[in-house]
């Protein structure tokens, strides 16, 4: 080995080891000073360094053993240093996984369950512009508050879009890319844009395709990691599902 490639890996050992303790003293958690801000940060729970825009910490909480990749934006009201008054605008669950990059942004109300799962870059808001006034600015219009609430349980695919007035049921699928607005049952997939129950499940029935004229379908939903979720709205083209004309085909 040179006496080049000998410094090049010194070197590039040392950079990783320093950014290794770069990342692990400036993960929030609730020994750190910046953990002592929220309203509660659970034991256990972490957010990673380098962590996103976080404000409004006195109005969010995040539960026990939940962990927050890195880049995750969490925030409670427009700007910082509002007085949102005494409630709780933001509250994730315990044992939740919040993927790198995603938004989760409060006005009014976010309830997002214990056990829920999100791929990365998620939007999640109870706030959107309004369009009422076609000749004023639509950044300029005031915007609504609908709340939202993830269901316990629940797995958010990459890029998934949750919008205000949102209400998902327990052990809900949200495909990649989906957005979602509206109000669902628990045990069912979603997915599309806009996103609409592509299967569904009950302790009668099983799983069923609504779109379907058939019968219940024994396989449930395909097991991909919250970043590769993606449920294509054609039955045909799903994996690991039988097709729905399989006796026919024979």
């Amino acid at each position: 080995m040179s006496v080049r490639d000998a410094v090049r890996r010194a070197a590039g050992t040392l950079v990783h080891r320093a950014w290794a303790a770069i990342r692990r003293a400036g993960a929030i958690t609730p020994r750190s000073p910046a953990g002592h801000r929220f309203k509660r940060l659970g034991e256990g729970a972490c957010l990673a360094f380098p962590t996103g825009a976080i404000f409004g910490e006195e109005w969010i909480e995040i539960g026990d053993g939940t962990l927050v990749g890195e880049r995750v934006s969490i925030s409670a009201g427009m700007n910082p240093g509002l007085d949102l008054g005494p409630g709780t605008v933001v509250r994730i669950g315990r044992s939740c996984s919040i993927g790198r990059g995603t938004h989760i942004v409060g006005h009014q109300r976010i309830e997002i369950g214990d056990d829920v799962f999100t791929g990365p870059y998620v939007y999640i808001t109870d706030q959107n512009h309004v369009y009422d006034d076609p000749e004023t600015p639509i950044g300029r219009q005031w915007p609504r508050n609908n709340p939202v609430t993830i269901g316990s349980g629940s797995w958010l695919g990459a890029g998934a879009i949750i919008l205000p007035g949102t209400r998902l049921g327990r052990n809900t699928v949200v495909a990649g890319g989906a957005v979602v607005r509206g109000e669902f049952p628990d045990h069912c997939v979603l997915a599309g844009v806009p996103a609409r129950v592509v299967r569904s499940y009950t302790p009668d029935e099983g799983w069923r395709m609504p779109f379907l004229p058939s019968g219940p379908i024994s396989a449930g939903p395909v097991a991909a990691g919250p970043q590769e979720t993606s449920v294509p709205l054609d039955p045909a083209t799903i994996p690991g599902l039988p097709s729905p004309h399989a006796d026919r085909d024979l």
